[in-house]
């Protein structure tokens, strides 16, 4: 391995989380109030089972990369829900689907402050990765912003403006572009999934880092990343950076 020159994050527990549950709990409760008010008296469990069909929804296309974003996401549960929505109450309930991403308290993984700081001050150029979900590239930016890490990133790549997921080069493709086109064998990339994170920097020729301290895939026994870490203060030496 090289000299390393960029090192690239995956966002959902890598650099951030949410506690089990909040953004889904979040948006149930607003729905469940909003078509109440609206004269729509709908169980709580089917509601959860259209928001978890949605997800479902999501999850095969994210496979098969094809884009789902939250729009979508928020539309398709609105259809799905066996009544007829007037225009104001479906806006009302799109409204209410982003705030929910607004107002949830994401963390940061511990330790990753200081690590991305260390690396910046060693000469680092630092990036994003994230394959977007039910909550846009704009809000997720915004809740790097509140914890004061987003000015630390020279660039970032996130499926909803890329249009493409992980593993497709098309979106590490965009991430190096934008980090001035290093080559890839020096440039790494940490994140949690084996079959996004992993597989895509691998085909890439890039050193993949797989990040446990929040989630261990383990989904399947490959691929697997050069290096495994559990904490990010074990990241700086593991790529050979001097800090």
């Amino acid at each position: 391995m090289g000299a390393i020159e960029a090192v690239t994050f995956d966002y959902w527990n890598t650099l951030a989380y949410e506690l089990r549950g909040q953004l889904r709990s979040r948006r149930m409760e607003a729905w469940s109030g909003l078509l109440e008010e609206a004269g729509y008296a709908l169980e709580r469990l089917q509601l959860e089972t259209v928001y978890d069909a949605a997800w479902d929804a999501y999850i095969a296309a994210w496979r098969a990369n094809e884009q789902f974003q939250a729009a979508e996401a928020a539309e398709h549960i609105i259809e799905n829900l066996g009544i007829e929505v007037p225009a104001e109450v479906r806006q009302s309930l799109l409204d209410a689907f982003g705030r929910a991403g607004q107002e949830a308290e994401l963390h940061l993984s511990e330790g990753i402050e200081p690590c991305l700081r260390a690396l910046k001050a060693a000469g680092i150029k630092l990036g994003i990765i994230c394959d977007v979900g039910f909550t846009p590239s704009s809000t997720l930016r915004e809740h790097l912003i509140r914890h004061g890490v987003l000015p630390l990133f020279d660039h970032w790549s996130f499926s909803d403006e890329v249009g493409a997921y992980k593993p497709s080069s098309a979106i590490f493709e965009h991430a190096l572009a934008g980090l001035g086109d290093p080559a890839p064998e020096r440039v790494a990339h940490v994140g949690d999934i084996r079959r996004t994170d992993v597989a895509g920097a691998r085909s890439m020729g890039m050193v993949a880092v797989r990040y446990i301290g929040i989630r261990d895939d383990d989904s399947q026994p490959e691929p697997e990343a050069e290096h495994v870490i559990s904490h990010f203060d074990e990241l700086p030496a593991a790529l050979g950076v001097h800090v």
